[in-house]
């Protein structure tokens, strides 16, 4: 096929929770960018539509970005008994063939999927009527969504050479794509100008270190809850940008000098937030690691337990790339000392950033448009 001149048409599906979703619109920031990329020059252009949840986040992190959306029925197998897997095979069925007749009216040429259960159907879909599947492998350990979708695959693109078992042949490693919000040129010091001239923040105190607080996509109950604890402490010695996750905010709202909290930031604000702040925390998903690794920003980990998430802040532990503490351990007066002593030391901050920068392999979103292209063509 001849791609000069030609419409592309990539239908991108993933949802339910952020991780699925950000290095999906990586690749369509660098599809879509006027800047120079392998397909600047050959008159190609593109149309695109996300498959979603009804009330995950994934809609309104790819709303800004003016992709259609349309949300699928779809169900999550639990790998334990539970009446509820009942009702999700029903599900899961009913998305297939939502996915099924979406596709055929609307044609793609490329179904992309970065996880989730979403996607399950929606790939499967795509195999049934013939157009070409892209997986990508974000996290060390395969999840069940991409081992249900990999052999349906053309292509399984993989965030660690170590994932490459996992997929035989069709996999190739590229790192994990990150978003070009994260490449507008601030410093920390415009990072405060830029902030202060949007007025999202409004109370917060740039004399202050800033400390971002990220409870994941959906929201990490614990870390909402440790935040709400030691929040007296923490703010006489700096400055707090806490982003609670979707819904998870209500209890938070409390009127504190040197704490601003917010339930979601879009990708520029976000990308701000993590340009300014000193030291970040975090739970182990790949989306976020890998945006803080291109950042180079010292990073406290707390790995959801018994998840894949261990296996993530395993790798930047013993790569020395950040500090990772199980959520067991953790208690407001250990967490206050913990913030305090990194803040601190200046060279121990220089040594994480340094060593997470290194930690991930660059020039993802570049290997991740060439393979989009070769398939295609």
């Amino acid at each position: 096929m001849d791609y000069k001149d030609k419409k592309y048409k990539i239908l991108l599906t993933g949802g339910g929770s952020g991780g699925s979703v950000a290095p999906l619109l990586a690749v369509f920031d660098e599809l879509t960018s006027p800047q120079p990329s392998p397909w600047q020059g050959e008159g190609a252009g593109f149309e695109f539509l996300w498959l979603g949840t009804k009330f995950g986040p994934e809609r309104e992190m790819v709303k800004p970005a003016g992709i259609k959306f349309k949300a699928i029925s779809g169900g999550k197998w639990r790998r334990y008994f539970s009446f509820k897997n009942l009702l999700d095979l029903f599900l899961i069925k009913l998305g297939f063939w939502q996915a099924v007749f979406i596709m055929l009216k609307w044609r793609p040429d490329l179904v992309m999927s970065a996880g989730s259960f979403v996607s399950v159907p929606v790939v499967w879909a795509a195999w049934f009527l013939r157009v070409p599947v892209l997986i990508h492998q974000q996290d060390i350990l395969p999840g069940l969504a991409n081992k249900l979708m990999a052999p349906f695959a053309k292509i399984v693109t993989v965030t660690f050479e170590n994932s490459l078992k996992d997929y035989g042949q069709k996999a190739v490693w590229t790192g994990n794509p990150t978003r070009r919000s994260l490449e507008f040129p601030i410093s920390n010091f415009s990072a405060s100008a830029w902030l202060r001239r949007d007025g999202q923040f409004p109370n917060i105190n740039y004399e202050l270190p800033v400390v971002l607080i990220l409870g994941g996509g959906t929201g990490a109950l614990a870390i909402n809850k440790l935040m709400a604890e030691s929040l007296g402490e923490l703010t006489k010695f700096c400055q707090i940008i806490h982003v609670t996750g979707k819904n998870k905010s209500k209890k938070l709202e409390v009127s504190s000098k040197n704490y601003e909290v917010f339930e979601f930031l879009d990708a520029e604000k976000m990308a701000a937030a993590m340009k300014l702040a000193e030291v970040v925390m975090t739970r182990a998903g790949m989306s976020f690691l890998s945006e803080l690794s291109y950042l180079a920003k010292p990073v406290i980990i707390i790995p959801m337990p018994e998840s894949h998430q261990q296996a993530n802040a395993d790798y930047f532990k013993n790569n020395q790339a950040a500090v990772v503490v199980e959520q067991k351990y953790l208690a407001p007066a250990n967490f206050i000392e913990m913030i305090k002593a990194l803040l601190l030391a200046g060279n121990r901050r220089e040594q994480l950033a340094k060593n997470i920068k290194q930690a991930m392999k660059p020039g993802a979103n570049q290997a991740m448009v060439k393979i989009i292209k070769g398939v295609l063509k």
